[in-house]
């Protein structure tokens, strides 16, 4: 058995996709989750259904489905590989960054509505007779839904960083990808995987540790407001 050192740096090297993938797929979902939040909230008849369909689709089937659709999909289609759109979607990282932005905003969607839910119906009428417009009013309840909100939405970054993991099956080279073609080349299973994992491991600590901090000084925020 190789000393765990000797793969360290390679693993190491990553982190950096694992991140990039990790960050653009999270503000990519955020984006969709906060238009799908508002499509709900306005009750729009023929949108409001389409979202709900597409909550249903993206948190009721696997992301490595989702995924695989990403990427094999349009393949399959000549008038994609004829437009200008099959010069993105034939390359894998954003294909990537594509199914899982699309399944964290599905995810975070729920969150925000949840929470909006619970908020009082008064303050929704208040807002209305400040003559807030409906991204204002969008706005204030969310802000007032966050302590709600941050400890389930830091639980969705967790889940898009350990997702991102998913990416390696179309050949990225992020951590799991790395530690896969390592495998292959050691055969250290236990050793290799291993370390893949205690990365994952560090990079959610520093993430929920993050969060937790983030947590407080809200609390601290909405207690001085």
């Amino acid at each position: 058995m190789t000393d765990w050192l000797d793969y360290l740096p390679t693993l190491l090297q990553g982190v950096t996709i694992t991140l990039q993938i990790t960050s653009a797929g999270l503000l990519l979902g955020l984006i969709i989750a906060l238009a799908l939040t508002w499509i709900l909230e306005q009750r729009l008849p023929v949108a409001a259904q389409l979202a709900e369909g597409y909550l249903l689709l993206l948190t009721g089937t696997p992301l490595l489905v989702q995924i695989f659709l990403v990427y094999y999909g349009p393949a399959q289609f000549e008038w994609v590989k004829n437009s200008w759109a099959w010069t993105y979607l034939r390359e894998p990282m954003f294909c990537a960054i594509l199914a899982l932005g699309m399944n964290a905003g599905a995810y975070t969607c729920r969150l925000f509505k949840g929470a909006l839910d619970a908020i009082p119906k008064g303050e929704t009428l208040a807002c209305r007779a400040l003559g807030m417009n409906d991204w204002q009013a969008l706005s204030v309840k969310l802000r007032h839904a966050m302590r709600r909100v941050i400890p389930a939405y830091s639980n969705e970054v967790v889940l898009v960083l350990k997702g991102s993991s998913l990416a390696s099956t179309i050949s990225i080279m992020e951590i799991m990808g790395l530690a896969q073609r390592l495998n292959g080349q050691t055969y250290d299973t236990l050793v290799v995987f291993g370390l893949a994992g205690a990365i994952y491991l560090v990079l959610n600590g520093v993430l929920t540790f993050l969060f937790r901090l983030l947590e407080q000084r809200a609390l601290k925020f909405q207690t001085n407001g």
